[in-house]
């Protein structure tokens, strides 16, 4: 860990190396006088919108929406399976990768009909919510979609070759219809308080109704996010399960990195924001340490941007790095470059500078990608 001084609140950081434009943004986050006592930068650490993605802000008091982020609840879950990927030829995985795109849809698409409502998430009293309530309808018919950007659905396989099931999506564009009201709501209340922020990090006191509402309307958003990796991963069992009678699965783990919460650290209860990103290729344990707010990286980290790596990179040496270790995958033009393996940092060296923050319990190797 390095620690970086010279702001209102230092900065701890796990990682050699950030860009200049993200350590730029992590200073103006330790300068917040609302920061509490440092600011945590996790390996995977790079520019995102007011805050680093990869970042951990703690706050005394207020909630800041666009470092919750616009895809609220956005995380991972995955599922280990008791079969054995020896069973699936290259054949095998492109006839389950179909079904899979046939299934659930990808990108901009959501279902036509809408999803049953006992998916939804339960609970809530929708009526005392008018934001949810105004896009409860046409959230319905995105339950169970993947989006697009980093999101993927992938199949993998750990160490003894069994065959794992991991998915990477968010709420939406139900979360981002309700990042978009709040983040504007915190503009006005920050404008009308002549409050001195920098644009992106504009803040909701927690005691005001606003801030309150936020915070209703963001954990149904973090649940709805839940419920839509869960009707996912329900369907890729089914299909699988066609393609594999036999085929049993063990309980999902899910863990969201878009959200705000109410934690206990260095003795005071303080609200706690996990930067975005992640595509892991490592089941981890957490070690609890108190200087990363006990966070961790959320995946490997941009080293590109999504322009700069589809000028940048070859889309030839980009298929050959999928194709050498035999992935099914769907990477066929220049555009698709935006998530293509060189555009992020080497995930063993991101697993080294954290390993004081997790310890790995299993390593996963793709054999089948599905992107957004």
């Amino acid at each position: 860990m390095k620690v970086v001084t010279g702001n209102r609140v230092p900065l701890k950081m796990w990682l050699e190396d950030i860009e200049d434009s993200a350590m730029a943004q992590a200073c103006d986050l330790a300068m917040l006088p609302f920061a509490f006592h440092h600011v945590a930068l996790m390996p995977d650490a790079h520019t995102g919108l007011g805050m680093p993605i990869g970042g951990v802000l703690a706050t005394n008091g207020v909630v800041v929406p666009n470092a919750v982020g616009v895809d609220i609840g956005c995380g991972m879950c995955a599922i280990k399976t008791n079969t054995d990927i020896s069973v699936l030829d290259r054949r095998e995985l492109v006839s389950i990768a179909n079904d899979i795109r046939n299934t659930i849809p990808f990108g901009f698409d959501h279902h036509k009909e809408p999803q049953p409502e006992k998916l939804m998430p339960q609970g809530y009293d929708i009526e005392s919510m008018p934001e949810v309530k105004g896009l409860y309808l046409s959230a319905l018919h995105q339950l169970g979609t993947l989006g697009g950007g980093n999101h993927f659905i992938e199949l993998q396989k750990d160490a003894d070759n069994h065959l794992w099931i991991m998915i990477h999506s968010g709420s939406r564009n139900f979360g981002k219809g309700i990042a978009d009201r709040y983040s504007k709501k915190a503009k006005q209340l920050c404008g009308w308080f002549y409050s001195d922020v920098t644009p992106g990090l504009e803040f909701l006191p927690i005691q005001m109704p606003e801030a309150k509402d936020y915070w209703k309307a963001m954990n149904y958003c973090v649940d709805f996010a839940f419920c839509n990796r869960q009707l996912m991963m329900t369907r890729i069992c089914e299909i699988l399960e066609k393609h594999m009678p036999d085929i049993a699965v063990e309980p999902m783990i899910n863990i969201a990195h878009n959200y705000a919460a109410w934690e206990h650290h260095f003795g005071q209860e303080i609200g706690i924001i996990p930067g975005s990103m992640g595509t892991s290729s490592f089941i981890v344990e957490g070690l609890g340490n108190p200087e990363s707010f006990e966070s961790c990286s959320h995946g490997a980290g941009r080293v590109m941007g999504r322009k700069d790596a589809c000028r940048r990179l070859d889309l030839k040496d980009q298929q050959h790095i999928m194709d050498s270790q035999n992935i099914v995958h769907f990477m066929k033009n220049q555009r698709q470059l935006d998530e293509a393996p060189g555009a992020y940092k080497d995930i063993k060296a991101v697993m080294n500078n954290q390993a004081d923050l997790v310890r790995p319990l299993h390593q996963l190797w793709p054999i089948m990608v599905l992107k957004g």
